[in-house]
């Protein structure tokens, strides 16, 4: 293994920040006060959703006049970009904030490099995601797929998601937006809402710990059908969004985006 693909961690305070770049770069770990927040696992933690966000109908997409046909990893769409199966090149990594990057390669069929930015504080953590073309211009995405624990295992209560949304995507038999925009709907939820002033989630597990999901961006997916996790997800666009809405990169525009996750104890 080389130093590029170990294990980063990120301390301060009490909080315990651990990334592994050989798995997708994702958060393997989160911890406050030795509690750990989020799934373990190989395919939990927070993983990145990059250069597309959930599913993307039929794994196929437009630039242009030219179609493009992605692999269908969760048939019968493509889901969570290819970023989360990738080894990423750490750039930088000191006590509190960590860098890191991979170049776009097959399948996807355009040519750039998405970085992502980790910065650790003693009650939050900032993370940030750039992706820019090497080239031509092409239609992207990105956002994170957190697992936070529905139970911290500490004998408290399981944990309460609280927001307000402007509309929830209404959602078809095929798990995509339909393009009708409805009232929010009680959970349980596998559905992207609108927050036109900027995702805004609070994440309770009551007499422990709150924390707070926010990002500039109007998107988020609010996902709480396991038993073990609930996810809490900001994205630069709706599922299918590719599709729908399409942000494109441009060699003057790289898409941007940040959420920091920030938290208090009870």
């Amino acid at each position: 293994m080389s130093s590029s693909e170990k294990n980063v961690r990120l301390s301060v305070g009490d909080a315990e920040l651990t990334v592994d770049p050989a798995n997708g770069c994702r958060i393997s770990s989160l911890r406050i006060g030795g509690t750990e927040l989020l799934r373990q696992g190989e395919r939990y933690g927070c993983f990145p959703m990059v250069p597309w966000c959930g599913r993307t109908e039929n794994g196929r997409f437009h630039n242009g006049d030219v179609l493009h046909q992605l692999p269908l990893n969760s048939p019968p769409h493509a889901i969570h970009g290819t970023g989360r199966d990738t080894t990423w090149l750490t750039a930088k990594e000191g006590g509190t904030d960590a860098a890191f990057y991979y170049d776009l390669a097959e399948p996807w069929p355009y040519p750039g490099r998405v970085t992502q930015t980790f910065e650790l504080a003693e009650d939050s953590l900032t993370l940030a995601f750039g992706i820019e073309t090497y080239g031509d211009s092409f239609p992207a995405q990105a956002g994170w797929h957190p697992w936070f624990l529905r139970n911290l295992g500490t004998g408290g209560d399981d944990v309460q998601i609280g927001f307000d949304a402007a509309w929830q995507e209404e959602r078809g038999e095929n798990h995509l937006p339909t393009g009708r925009r409805i009232p929010p709907l009680p959970g349980p939820w596998d559905d992207c809402f609108g927050m036109p002033d900027g995702v805004d989630v609070t994440l309770t597990w009551p007499q422990q710990l709150e924390l707070k999901v926010k990002s500039r961006t109007e998107w988020v997916v609010v996902y709480d059908e396991q038993d073990e996790a609930v996810c809490v997800e900001p994205q630069s666009g709706p599922p299918n969004g590719l599709n729908t809405a399409p942000h494109y990169v441009t060699p003057i525009d790289p898409l941007e985006i940040v959420t920091t996750w920030s938290w208090r104890r009870l």
